[in-house]
């Protein structure tokens, strides 16, 4: 009895932020920035919106930048034997700042938290490192004139460790308290996803969002992307439950998803390679110049699609 009135008052409380708490680009928004890690450079959620986006609004002609880096994080940790000891995690700190002279971006949403635990118990020590990455993110990005929305992390699923998933609902707590202690834009889609989680596995007890705990699948950047989207005022979509009802706007939806995604896995590479990092093993990108070419050809394409 007692979980039950909690999962009312928390399902309840839940509701009422998504609903509370929006966001409107500004109409003179155009350059649109992702920043995060691997999750955000596997980059499906990324491309659900961008598809969304040209589905909902074509005359915006929205370009939607994913710089999403395996492995890296904000708080400038890395475990003693990252990649068995190949490398160490990657920090925004050594790249932040041509990313934003590469890009020029008008808007930027940051989604890190994944990897700055580096996978251990908790630790104040870990969590202030993570606490003052993501200040230093938020000034640096406030000086150079763009505005930012910060993610909270995707669950990690308890299955793979209860530690490690309390270490992010910690953290996620945290950013969205920046809501009210600083007035930070704040989308969280950590909470709702655990919340969905659960109400899955009621159905089915074998369900995943990720396999190795970590990495969403396409259930889970659905709904990564839309808590999204509902933060930015597409209340409409409450209701959906899959990508399909997504793009349902438009009976071409799917296609235009394709050609969404066919950009953004030309582009992401691109971009990353034109600005330059210290993550190996990452495949090197076509031409910057080549890239925004194919971006305008698919944009096009979209176009005539949506006539």
């Amino acid at each position: 009895m007692i979980r039950t009135v909690f999962l009312i008052i928390f399902i309840t409380g839940i509701q009422s932020t998504i609903f509370s708490q929006t966001y409107n680009i500004p109409t003179d928004v155009k350059r649109i920035v992702f920043l995060g890690n691997s999750i955000t450079y596997q980059g499906q959620y990324i491309e659900f919106i961008d598809a969304y986006f040209s589905i909902h609004y074509p005359d915006k002609h929205y370009e939607i930048i994913n710089v999403g880096l395996p492995s890296e994080t904000v708080s400038g940790l890395s475990e003693p034997n990252h990649a068995e000891g190949k490398f160490p995690r990657p920090d925004l700190h050594e790249r932040l700042k041509r990313v934003m002279e590469k890009t020029q971006p008008d808007l930027v949403f940051a989604c890190y938290g994944m990897n700055d635990g580096i996978y251990m118990p908790f630790s104040e020590k870990r969590f202030k490192k993570f606490k003052k990455g993501i200040n230093w993110l938020h000034k640096e990005l406030e000086k150079s004139g763009s505005e930012i929305i910060h993610i909270t992390p995707a669950i990690y699923d308890e299955r793979k460790g209860e530690a490690y998933a309390n270490v992010l609902d910690i953290y996620s707590d945290w950013l969205i308290s920046k809501r009210y202690t600083d007035g930070w834009n704040v989308i969280d889609i950590h909470w709702p996803m655990k919340k969905k989680l659960e109400e899955y596995r009621l159905i089915d007890p074998a369900f995943v969002f990720a396999k190795d705990g970590v990495h969403p699948n396409e259930s889970g950047h659905f709904e990564m992307a839309k808590h999204i989207l509902l933060y930015l005022g597409e209340t409409a979509l409450a209701k959906t439950t899959d990508i399909k009802g997504l793009l349902s706007a438009h009976q071409n939806g799917a296609e235009v998803l394709k050609l969404a995604t066919k950009r953004q896995k030309i582009t992401k590479d691109a971009w990353l390679t034109s600005i330059g990092h210290n993550r190996p093993n990452m495949k090197e990108g076509i031409s910057l110049d080549e890239a925004l070419q194919k971006w305008k050809e698919t944009d096009n394409q979209i176009q005539i699609l949506l006539q």
